[in-house]
């Protein structure tokens, strides 16, 4: 149902004013430093601490995999780094994937997470073939739930408590973007 060599040749997505590379070893450094800024991990609710180490042997193994596609989000004029993104959990039988973003600190609030949003599903559902790409996003997160919202992907839920964040609890909101109304997305 969907074209799973798609997942193994890994693009180069352009914009106006970001590309989509393949995530690889010269991005290890800047993912890293982006994963230890606290609030990129409140953002992403990463709990786990990646040595730079075990970061690079994670990021090595990308390029092989057919099963997943993880690309950086990189400054069209300089290259520099912004941030990484993925399509993982594919279900080819089903045609539908998950998806997740990270920006750096310096990305945030300057519509480059929307731009790699819409990169990424016109890749997604014209090239890869899927029907349906879900995410989650907490629901303190409303700023990316506004970008996603502006990308086309819409509520379908709520998974009550399912993050604990600082000695508490919060809400997980489940969002879908779907091939037949990606003409929608703004």
């Amino acid at each position: 149902m969907i074209d799973t060599t798609a997942l193994a040749e890994k693009p180069v997505l352009t914009g106006d004013r970001i590309r989509l590379v393949p995530l690889s070893e010269r991005h290890a450094t800047a993912f890293h430093t982006t994963f230890q800024d606290p609030e990129t991990r409140r953002l992403t609710g990463t709990h786990q601490d990646w040595s730079l180490a075990g970061l690079r042997t994670w990021i090595a193994e990308c390029g092989a995999r057919t099963d997943r596609l993880d690309l950086a989000i990189e400054d069209r004029e300089t290259g520099g780094y912004l941030g990484d993104l993925a399509l993982s959990r594919i279900d080819p039988a089903n045609a539908h994937a998950s998806f997740r973003i990270a920006l750096a600190p310096s990305a945030t609030d300057r519509g480059i997470g929307s731009e790699a949003i819409r990169l990424l599903l016109g890749h997604a559902f014209e090239r890869v073939g899927l029907h349906r790409v879900q995410l989650e996003v907490f629901a303190y997160n409303d700023r990316a739930r506004r970008a996603y919202e502006r990308c086309g992907f819409v509520l379908e839920g709520r998974m009550r408590e399912a993050l604990h964040w600082d000695g508490a609890w919060h809400d997980v909101l489940v969002m879908a973007a779907l091939r037949p109304e990606r003409a929608g997305a703004r």
